[in-house]
């Protein structure tokens, strides 16, 4: 435990300056002093030393403008190796400081006129290159050294960072000791000295009138910002027709992997249903670059990252329909093409993706076939004369729109497994049925009745599938059994 005089309590407001022993001797000679700031201190210290000296001892405070705190951020490292050497991009990002820069507000017509600047300038690019919220940042420090030698730099540690951006976002790093227990540093001398300390928020409590106040500011700077945006948006945003969903897909092909040949591209058109419709200047086709392959592990990858976007309409037609039937969701189809140096094209897989019925992000990788014909004769014309067996209707992968009757038999149709394609997709939905009115909510409940069962249709269809499995394991599990014990059990039953 350590002595009485060696423990020591502060209270430290937000960039309050409290002075270590080393600062005392260095800013107490005038002729050290260089800076407005330096001579500052100067003046502050010679009153400390007149009113009897600082009450702190070995806790002391760096604030915004000291030098600690700019090299503190510019000397950060990225790893802990003694021998990291600074990459370019360190060494040209290390004269952009993210603390008080003087950012001028945007106005809303140069927002909608100056979305791109032609002809940067440096100072432009060197201010914009990163994402720059002007930040405060405060060191609480602490003097560890031996007793009767403070003031030594090698004895410095840093307790506590705080930092307020200009969002007003307080950040406190380690955060308050609650009841962690102390935080605990470790000297590397020879006595290898151990210290604790706490960290305690101590401030004043807001009284509720003040609290009330500040939130009706806040309620006043939102409803002011909302509409600012609104203004900037304007009134032309377009809202969907009751009993309409409108659909937004952006789209990636980002990648295919696993097939035959090289230089594959892929061709791709969407399937809608009945009830679904897209605007005429839409296209529900397109094909992707031809894209070579580099072997990742032990597949080849061929990475597309080819964007597409497509918008749809579903309109709810209740006449004749019931409440409880599912919608039919829009088919993606596509096959996966290769292409050689003799501009010989070979149809490596095709596969169908249905778009996911719920909004967000989705990746999904989806493995495809080919049709093959048997004997060596076919995979021979395929190799040196190129062609393939191909599909008239790329709608065959599933079941064909064209198909109106109860049973489709794909009998003697031969395929192959091939590799696989991943799309990520981006959907998006809009309807009136989604605004918080109960009126509407209650005339629209049918469509989202239907839109909500379709995308739990999934998880019914894993349950059913669960229930499958575990009654072809009893079935297995009874077979298993000798037939003298099956025969008893059923005798006395």
């Amino acid at each position: 435990r350590l002595p009485e005089d060696e423990e020591e309590e502060a209270e430290v407001g937000w960039q309050e300056k409290l002075f270590s022993q080393f600062e005392v001797d260095l800013y107490l000679n005038e002729s050290a002093c260089q800076t407005p700031l330096d001579r500052q201190y100067h003046e502050e210290i010679r009153k400390l030393e007149k009113a009897g000296g600082r009450k702190n001892s070995r806790i002391f405070t760096y604030t915004d403008h000291d030098r600690f705190t700019n090299l503190e951020e510019l000397c950060q490292k990225v790893t802990d190796s003694d021998h990291e050497v600074p990459s370019y991009l360190v060494e040209r990002m290390a004269n952009v400081r993210r603390r008080r820069q003087d950012r001028r507000p945007v106005e809303a017509s140069s927002l909608k006129s100056k979305i791109i600047t032609w002809e940067p300038s440096e100072e432009f690019i060197k201010n914009n290159h990163v994402i720059n919220t002007p930040v405060q940042t405060m060191y609480i420090m602490g003097d560890l050294g031996p007793y009767g030698k403070l003031g030594r730099k090698e004895y410095e540690h840093v307790l506590c960072t705080i930092k307020v951006d200009g969002n007003g976002v307080i950040t406190v790093k380690p955060d308050f000791t609650g009841t962690k227990g102390p935080y605990w540093i470790e000297l590397d001398g020879v006595k290898r000295e151990v210290w604790e300390y706490t960290i305690e928020n101590v401030s004043a409590k807001v009284k509720p009138e003040e609290e009330e106040r500040e939130q009706r500011m806040f309620r006043d700077l939102y409803s002011r910002h909302r509409d600012y945006l609104n203004g900037l948006v304007g009134s032309e945003f377009e809202m969907p027709l009751p009993g309409t969903l409108r659909l937004f897909v952006n789209g990636e092909i980002v990648s295919a992997q696993g097939y035959e040949y090289d230089n594959l591209y892929v061709h791709f058109f969407l399937e809608l249903p009945n009830q679904w419709s897209s605007p005429l200047v839409q296209q529900l086709s397109g094909v992707t670059q031809t894209c070579a392959t580099k072997t990742v592990g032990w597949d080849k990858v061929a990475y597309f990252c080819y964007p597409f976007t497509l918008e749809m309409f579903y309109t709810q037609e209740d006449e004749g329909v019931s409440p409880y039937s599912l919608p039919e969701w829009p088919v993606l189809y596509f096959e996966v093409l290769s292409l050689d140096f003799w501009q010989r094209y070979r149809v490596e897989g095709y596969g169908s993706l249905v778009l996911p019925a719920s909004p967000g992000v989705h990746e999904l990788t989806i493995s495809t076939w080919r049709p093959v014909e048997l004997g060596t004769v076919a995979e021979m014309r395929r190799f040196f004369i190129g062609g393939s067996p191909e599909l008239e209707d790329l709608t065959y992968i599933r079941i064909p729109s064209t198909f109106k009757g109860k049973r489709l038999s794909r009998f003697g149709f031969r395929t192959e497994t091939t590799g696989s394609v991943t799309f990520r997709l981006n959907c998006l939905q809009q309807s009136r049925a989604f605004l918080e009115n109960s009126a509407l909510r209650q005339r629209m409940q049918s469509v989202l009745d239907r839109l909500g069962g379709f995308s739990q249709q999934s998880s019914v269809y894993n349950v059913l599938e669960a229930f499958q499995r575990a009654r072809r394991r009893m079935q297995e599990a009874r077979e298993s059994l000798p037939q003298d014990l099956i025969s008893t059990s059923a005798s006395s039953m």
